[in-house]
């Protein structure tokens, strides 16, 4: 899998023909794992690279001592990955220590260590091993939505997470996304080493490039890279036979369990200790983030509305781009505006940026014209939804897109609503 930010592991792959490159792997960088490595005195053998972010990679390992499959997560060296990923442990561990149980869908830390290396010394945290992404899942399905009755199953496990980090211990997320939610198994039994029966590697497999071997890390990739170029032009070459119109079919997604977790906590705050800057990626952001105007639980409320659309629909709710004579942000927030109805002036002039793009009677300074669509229109008429089931899903997500953040529903609110139930 591909990690955007800092990155939990799923077993699928965002991103299968990217890596994180050589570049990387130096002092203060990544660290060299191989299959057959171990960690923590022993205890955790490396089995495969799960994924990687700019803050890390994540293995597959086998837990010697429980003799049980977990995730590997090997913060970078440098000094403020190390605080990152220090910051990370604080509140994983509180989520961790709340729900002994295991059953508030959040991610489970169950160790963390240092280990040193040949580029300094590596905070390691060890997690739960889950399945695939949410953004898997929908790509896994053709980009055509997964159907209402899946989403809404996803929605109550996300809410439950949500409900938990919020109310109970105080912590905003910052950057729900479907790459941050994760099943908790994976879609294709294959790549889940407990379901294929996966034997675990208990020895080094690969030579390490430290000790003299005969084909160097470097090379090593280089040949990978190689192998993967010649594997996308075979592919092209036999979509151009037909295979591609085969691709464009919907997938089955009966027997797949949907239960899934909230993971990635490494740009996560405390409510009352939020961090500086811009927050949340950007098809996610809410608009009082754009603004400057601050943010609360109730900005994690507006990405997961934007997420379930996703789910709903396979594309995502507002994709800005940079126009002539105008930003991306204010792009933005006309894609909002839009969708949603005018912003009320009191919000628009509430950040510190507000200035820059609205003017004194709360309408954008430079796009001028905007096409509304309402959002039980665009289901039907961009995504095919029957009016009923596009209604249903409005009514639910609209209140959650409030401009107002003070006006959208908590977690626990969203999970008395009808539509979910």
């Amino acid at each position: 899998m591909a990690f955007l930010g800092n990155g939990y592991c799923s077993s699928g792959s965002e991103g299968e023909d990217e890596d994180e490159g050589m570049e990387g792997y130096r002092k203060g960088g990544y660290h060299a794992a191989r299959p057959g490595d171990r960690f923590a005195g022993g205890r955790f053998v490396a089995q495969r690279k799960l994924g990687w972010g700019n803050f890390s990679t994540v293995w597959l390992a086998y837990d010697t001592l429980l003799n049980r499959f977990v995730a590997l997560k090997i913060q970078k060296s440098a000094r403020d990955y190390a605080q990152a990923a220090l910051h990370e442990i604080e509140l994983l561990s509180a989520i961790a220590k709340g729900d002994p149980t295991n059953s508030k869908n959040a991610v489970q830390l169950l160790d963390h260590f240092k280990h040193a290396g040949p580029n300094g010394h590596h905070v390691c945290l060890v997690t739960e091993f889950l399945g695939d992404s949410l953004l898997r899942l929908i790509r896994y399905n053709r980009n055509k939505g997964i159907g209402l009755s899946r989403v809404k199953e996803i929605c109550r496990s996300v809410l439950v997470g949500l409900d938990y980090l919020h109310r109970e211990l105080g912590i905003i997320h910052t950057d729900l996304k479907p790459e941050n939610v994760l099943l908790v198994s994976t879609i294709n039994p294959s790549k889940d080493p407990v379901r294929s029966g996966f034997t675990p590697i208990l020895e080094r497999t690969v030579s390490n490039q430290y000790s003299g071997s005969v084909i160097s890390f470097s090379e090593k990739m280089l040949k990978m890279r190689a192998r993967r170029a010649v594997a996308k032009i075979s592919l092209r070459r036999e979509s151009l036979g037909g295979v591609a119109a085969e691709m464009e079919k919907e997938r089955s997604l009966d027997g797949i369990s949907l239960k899934c977790k909230i993971v990635d906590f490494g740009n996560a705050c405390w409510g009352s200790q939020q961090l500086a800057g811009e927050i949340q990626t950007r098809q996610y952001r809410a608009p009082e983030v754009i603004i400057g105007a601050g943010y609360s639980y109730s900005a994690d409320m507006w990405s997961f509305a934007c997420m379930a659309f996703e789910l709903a629909t396979g594309e995502v709710l507002f994709a800005p781009k940079t126009c002539q004579g105008c930003s991306e942000d204010e792009d933005h927030l006309a894609l909002m505006m839009e969708t949603l109805g005018k912003m009320p002036k009191k919000i628009a002039s509430s950040g510190t940026r507000s200035k820059d793009y609205f003017d004194r009677h709360g309408d954008l300074k430079r796009i001028r014209r905007l096409k509304f669509w309402p959002l039980e229109r665009l289901l039907v008429q961009r995504y095919n939804f029957t009016e009923p089931d596009a209604q249903g899903l409005a009514d639910f997500l609209r209140p959650i897109l409030d401009f107002t953040p003070e006006n959208r529903p908590t977690a626990a609110a969203c999970l008395k609503n009808p539509w979910l139930n």
